[in-house]
């Protein structure tokens, strides 16, 4: 089912780097790790009142599990709920411990036990499968910390042997598969995203998550440079305020982000797909935080104007 009448957008005007591209309409988006509070059908109501066109499903067991035995029903539920809101989805994996009950985004793709990261492995592929059944325009994804007495060269092979699978699969299901440099994880910046697509043959369904507030908090380059520098890989885009050096997700304004030079960068680039609001430790606020991150957006969209 397609909850858009266009599920795929940045498919039909892909970003270039030759300054080309049609200036793109933003289009909004916010976490539902952001609203974990809320059940999911109130979320997605929520976010539809607000004027939101679309929403970052995080698999988690508090919205949509990933481990239910009726995971395709679900899926079918929140499809057409997608649909009645008229919003589209990117699916996100970076649920904390939907995996692991005692250790934060485990076990990874770079864990040293075989069995362990190919659970993690199987979870990217059910998110791509819930991801071609909703017409979901990106599947998230992060490579995970290097565990200790893990070389790099082997974290690295690691990362590339597991993703190699998802990518097929990604390929197969018209899906493309958006990993995000992570401060702290084996890929944290934009130049380990292009050590992985080399090392995997530089294939067409893996993409890139920008994160604009890990752009402020370890890149070389501005947030707005970042974004023109992703512009051929760019598949989802999150964003959020944040300090340099301090990796913490902020509401806007309250760290160091110029944002309307940044959005104009974005909008310059062509993408098409949901900029999402990331702010997953304000659920307990988070309908008020969804619609102050909405009016703020719009208005730095504007150039700042009131």
């Amino acid at each position: 089912m397609s909850p858009h009448p266009d599920p795929h957008p940045q498919r039909s005007a892909p970003s270039n780097t030759s300054g080309t591209a049609e200036r793109s309409a933003p289009r909004w988006g916010y976490g539902t790790n952001g609203l974990t509070d809320l059940r999911l059908d109130d979320a997605l109501a929520l976010l539809a009142d607000l004027g939101y066109d679309g929403v970052g499903l995080t698999l988690d067991h508090m919205h949509l599990d990933p481990l239910t035995p009726d995971l395709a029903e679900r899926t079918r539920q929140v499809g057409r709920a997608l649909e009645r809101h008229r919003l589209t989805a990117t699916i996100e994996t970076g649920a904390r411990y939907v995996l692991d009950p005692r250790r934060k985004h485990g076990p990874s793709l770079l864990d040293p036990d075989p069995d362990a990261r190919a659970a993690r492995t199987r979870l990217l592929l059910r998110a791509v499968q819930v991801a071609a059944d909703l017409g979901a325009h990106a599947v998230h994804c992060f490579s995970g910390i290097t565990p200790d007495g893990t070389d790099p060269d082997t974290a690295w092979k690691h990362l590339a042997d597991g993703l190699g699978t998802v990518v097929t699969a990604a390929t197969d299901a018209g899906v493309p598969l958006a990993i995000e440099p992570e401060p702290g994880h084996l890929l944290a910046t934009l130049a380990d995203f292009h050590r992985l697509r080399h090392a995997l043959g530089n294939p067409d369904a893996l993409g890139l998550t920008l994160d604009i507030g890990h752009c402020q908090c370890l890149e070389p380059e501005s947030p707005a440079d970042c974004v023109r520098a992703a512009a051929p890989w760019l598949r989802h885009v999150q964003i959020e305020d944040m300090r340099r050096g301090v990796h913490e997700h902020l509401p806007f304004g309250d760290g160091e982000i110029d944002f309307p030079p940044v959005l104009d960068a974005l909008a310059a680039t062509g993408y098409q797909g949901l900029t999402v609001v990331e702010l997953p430790r304000h659920s307990h606020a988070g309908p008020q935080l969804a619609a102050r991150s909405l009016e703020f957006l719009r208005t730095a969209a504007r150039g700042g104007s009131a």
